[in-house]
């Protein structure tokens, strides 16, 4: 008797099964960030916070301050509060959200973690891995998309090897794309609206659609007009148009980017994994805007 065909929703990766950390978009807007020290670790830790709208406050004297750190300081005032010290004690943890230590004294990194313990705060120890509540990884940015790239502690340098990999099979109009998917379906909101029930259902639906049919590229060129034509041509017709059908035209693919200097990457199973993991991002594009713009409902 042949073998029933597999139940995918069933279907377990037991490869997938712990050793792992949970993957979130922390959302820090208006909440307070904590960076104890002022070198590169810290201009890095500014570097991914800067983007997420939270406030900061950075401890550190003056001549622990690298170039780019002081100058993150001199161009957000209104983000950055800065102080000209060390860490002083549990004190300033008080209205803090999140807390990143990026000093060499490992020492007092631990008394901070412990204190951040008391206090039930999330705290990053760097190059103290085995203290910390959550990892930075490698990430590419390109407007509302973020992909991040995690070894999980274990090798940070692989991390960066693999976002040039990755960042280079991206066609660049990703980041414009899902903008202009985010507006598509604000606009289809209103003309639609409702949360859930058989509405929600055919407006996701046509959405998918829409998204399946379409290039990357072609989600570039629509402006408030052609959303409108979209809307009528498509939505209202339970139809999806072709891009040239609203007046835009076929836009050639852009060649995958190449850092000056370059090596062709030798044959192996992890350059081999790229393929398949360019499919993931260019989903986590598409899910993205879906994910970001549902909070419209």
């Amino acid at each position: 008797m042949a073998d029933k065909p597999r139940d995918q929703d069933a279907f377990v990766n037991p490869f997938n099964v712990g050793g792992g950390s949970l993957m979130l978009a922390w959302q820090l807007k208006d909440k307070t960030v904590l960076i104890v020290g002022g070198g590169e670790v810290a201009s890095q830790r500014l570097d991914s916070v800067i983007g997420t709208d939270a406030r900061m406050v950075v401890l550190c004297p003056q001549s622990g301050l690298n170039a780019r750190t002081r100058r993150y300081i001199e161009l957000f005032p209104e983000r950055i509060t800065y102080h000209d010290r060390t860490f002083t004690g549990a004190a300033e943890l008080n209205e803090v959200d999140l807390v990143l230590t990026a000093i060499d004294d490992h020492i007092q990194s631990r008394d901070i973690v412990e204190l951040c313990r008391q206090a039930k705060i999330p705290v990053n120890a760097a190059d103290i891995p085995d203290l910390c509540d959550f990892f930075f990884g490698a990430q590419i940015r390109d407007g509302p998309l973020q992909v991040m790239i995690s070894t999980n502690g274990n090798g940070p340098r692989l991390s960066g090897l693999m976002r040039k990999k990755l960042q280079a099979g991206l066609s660049g109009y990703e980041g414009e794309a899902i903008t202009k998917i985010g507006a598509l379906r604000a606009q289809l909101k209103k003309r639609a609206p409702g949360v859930g029930g058989p509405l929600g259902r055919r407006r996701m639906q046509w959405m998918t659609q829409v998204c399946d049919k379409w290039d990357m590229e072609d989600f570039t060129q629509l402006d408030d007009s052609m959303i409108q034509g979209l809307l009528d041509e498509g939505w209202e017709k339970e139809r999806v148009p072709t891009i040239e059908e609203l007046g835009g035209k076929p836009i050639a693919k852009k060649a995958p980017s190449q850092e000056t200097g370059s090596h062709p990457a030798p044959t192996s199973s992890f350059s081999n994994a790229v393929p398949w993991s360019l499919g993931l991002i260019t989903g986590a594009a598409l899910s993205f805007a879906y994910i970001k713009y549902a909070r419209l409902s």
